[in-house]
This record gives structure tokens, sequence and C-alpha cells, in this order.
């Protein structure tokens, strides 16, 4: 059995349940879209947003979801997949998990309207079932991550990222959403808001870790799904990078900072980046910085009872650092 498979073992009936109420919150009158979100459902992924809400609504109340964990799943996939659709537009990218995406099957229009249509589904289920507690905590989701995306535009230009600036990006564009996640697993079934804050910020804590050990993707050469160096490439500033641009001298600097901006198109010069990052020591640092994240993350579950739902999260938070892809 893989990783995902144990994870999803405590929630298997859940997330049955789950997709077919995800598929039917999607439902329209038109029969474009109908077709749109078929193949959306059909094409998914691991489904680790749903599967965090779950395990925390049943960690935190020892074993019990209600209509309002289902409601706020769905909302959660919504937002997400309206995200990566509008991402693929942004990106110019054809490709979403190994399939076409939205956008090269039926043009940059119809993706973005989709993408609008999903946001506006998933909004709706919350205020038609007067899930305003739950909405809050989407709401500021998806104002923190359209923020992250932009200040990482903005800092790109001019390569003056810090690492506080980078932590800040990666908190607001990756982690927010496996926090409101958490947060919303926990709400959904409790009214502490102690337990509710303390599920946000262990979500956080993963989201960190997890976009880290994206960034480490980029400096190796496993099959994931991106050639190595895309984020050179791409003019990213990603952490291994920034700490080595923080600790070598300024000549090495300027020649760092000058094939990022200059020669970022020339494969030799990408290697060469890629090389000097690891000699420096980049990876080393950005690999204890995700376990420090790792650590706070588990140390949060230690006040919760033994659970099958508390191990399957330990799992997560472990197989977040250690997957291969």
């Amino acid at each position: 059995m893989n990783v995902t498979s144990q994870i999803k073992q405590p929630i298997l009936k859940e997330m049955e349940l789950f997709e077919k109420k995800f598929y039917e919150s999607m439902t329209s009158q038109v029969a474009l879209l109908n077709r749109i979100t078929y193949y959306i459902v059909n094409r998914k992924g691991k489904q680790m947003r749903p599967m965090f809400v779950f395990l925390t609504a049943k960690m935190v109340s020892e074993g019990t979801v209600n209509e309002r964990t289902y409601r706020g799943a769905c909302v959660i996939e919504l937002i997400h997949t309206a995200t990566l659709v509008h991402d693929d537009v942004v990106d110019d990218s054809n490709r979403r998990r190994g399939f076409f995406s939205i956008n090269a099957l039926w043009k940059n229009k119809i993706a973005v309207l989709v993408g609008d249509y999903l946001l506006s589904k998933g909004l709706l289920l919350s205020i038609d079932n007067g899930d305003f507690d739950l909405l809050k905590i989407i709401s500021i989701a998806v104002r923190e991550m359209s923020e992250g995306e932009l200040l990482q535009i903005e800092k790109a230009r001019r390569l003056d990222i810090t690492e506080d600036i980078y932590y800040e990006i990666i908190r607001k564009k990756t982690a927010t959403l496996i926090a409101a996640c958490c947060a919303l697993g926990a709400k959904s079934v409790i009214e502490d808001e102690v337990q509710v804050e303390n599920m946000r910020k262990f979500g956080e804590l993963i989201g960190m870790a997890f976009q880290i050990k994206d960034d480490l993707f980029d400096y190796t050469e496993d099959a994931i799904g991106k050639p190595t160096g895309i984020d050179i490439k791409e003019q990213k500033m990603t952490l291994p990078l920034i700490h080595v641009l923080n600790t070598c001298t300024s000549k090495e600097k300027s020649w760092v900072i000058n094939s990022i901006k200059n020669h970022n198109k020339d494969k030799k010069r990408v290697k060469e980046v890629i090389a000097f990052v690891k000699n420096k020591n980049g990876l080393l640092y950005a690999e204890n910085k995700m376990v420090e994240f790792q650590q706070e993350a588990l140390l949060l579950l230690d006040n919760y009872p033994n659970s099958d739902f508390k191990d399957a999260l330990i799992l997560m938070v472990n197989y977040v650092i250690e997957r291969k892809k």
C-alpha cells in the first residue's frame, strides 16, 4: 500500500462520499461547463487538501464529521481547482498532472471563465448554507494566495529577495491554503478557537515545509514532472539560492545574478549555477529549514490523544518532506 493510501485509510468512507458531493457541487445548466468539470474530476490529483480537512476534523473531535465538514472540503477543493485553472492560463502551461490543461483544450477565455465559475460555486456553497465562519477562513486564504503570487512577481524582477520575504511569499502562496484546510476541518466540528488556531498553525507549518521541498526538486535529477533548473530559467528565487546569495562573495553574487538575469536559457550556465548552489551548501541549508518547520508542526499534535487520524496526519507531515515528486 502506498503512503497516500495509508493516509486515506481512516477516512476512506468520507473521501468516497466527498468525491460524490464535490462533483455535485460543480454541476451547471450549461453542457459545456459540465463537460469541462467532468474532465477536471476525472483527472484529480492526490486530494491532499480534503484529506487534511477530514483528518483534522476527526482528530480534534475524536472521530466525528458532519455536513459542514463535507461542505468545507468541497469549497476548498473548488477554490484550489479554480486557482490551478487560472495558474495554467497565467503560466501559459499546456499540461497539468500529465494531462492537457483546460486552457490547452478549450483556450484561455473559457479557462478563465471556468475558474471564475468554480470560485463562485465555492463561495455560494458556504453562503447558501450559512457557513460564514468557514467562508471567512477560505476568503482570507484566497486573498493571501493572490498577494503571495503578486509579491513574488514584484520581487522576482529585482532578484533582491531576503529570506524573510521568501518565507512571507511561500506562507501566502502555498501554506495559507493548507492552513485553511486544517482550520476549516477543526472549525466545522468544534467551537474552540484555540484549537482552531492550533490547527491553522499546524497546516501553515506543513505548507512551508511542502514548498521548500518543491524548491529542492529544482536541484535534483529525480523524475518529478518538471525539468531540473526550471525555477532558475523562470528567474524564481528559491531558498537554496537565496541562502547562497547571502553568504557568497560579492563577485560570486554578481556572477549568479548575471547568470539568472541574462543567461537563464543557457543550459550549461544553469547547470553551473545549480552546481554552485550545491557546493555552497544551499541545499543542506534549505533541507534543515524544511525539517525545522516539519518538527514544529509535529509538536502541535502532541496535545491530542493517540488515534488513527493523528497517526495519518503524522504520516502526512513526514510524507510532505520525504516525497519523491
